[in-house]
């Protein structure tokens, strides 16, 4: 009869609250600017990936050029290696920016990303408001 299994370093370290979270997640990668996103699109060195829900883009518009993929497909339309991928998804060097309204979810979603092999991927600081606001297209 083998023993219980032992706790494990998860079982034995505090919780961890969302901010805290996001400045573990954020500090593993550079983020970038509304500005800064902008031209890495114009230039093709960057995709941009909106995934924010269908309510948010009806309400506030869309990003020309960007591509929609909902939050809970991101993994499985973006890895270079898997069955449902999108065909922009051609490698793991793709430069990926995600965003999401303010720049929230869309840090969690690039750290996932991160860990999917995709190095490059970055999320955008303020997310689709910032974009606006900095007088970016909309349509």
């Amino acid at each position: 009869m083998s023993a219980a299994p032992g706790p494990t370093d998860r079982d034995t370290q505090p919780p961890v609250g969302i901010d805290e979270l996001l400045d573990r997640v954020r500090a593993g990668y550079e983020r970038i600017g509304p500005r800064d996103a902008y031209e890495a699109a114009q230039a093709g060195d960057a995709l941009l990936v909106d995934i924010r829900y269908a309510a948010l883009r009806d309400r506030d518009g869309l990003i020309p050029g960007a591509l929609v993929v909902e939050r809970n497909e991101l993994e499985w339309r973006l890895d270079p290696q898997g069955s449902h991928r999108l065909p922009e998804a051609t490698s793991h060097d793709l430069r990926i920016v995600v965003i999401c309204n303010e720049g929230y979810a869309s840090s969690l979603a690039a750290q996932s990303l991160h860990q999917l092999g995709l190095r490059r991927a970055t999320d955008l600081v303020g997310g689709f408001q910032a974009w606006r606001e900095a007088g970016l297209p909309v349509e």
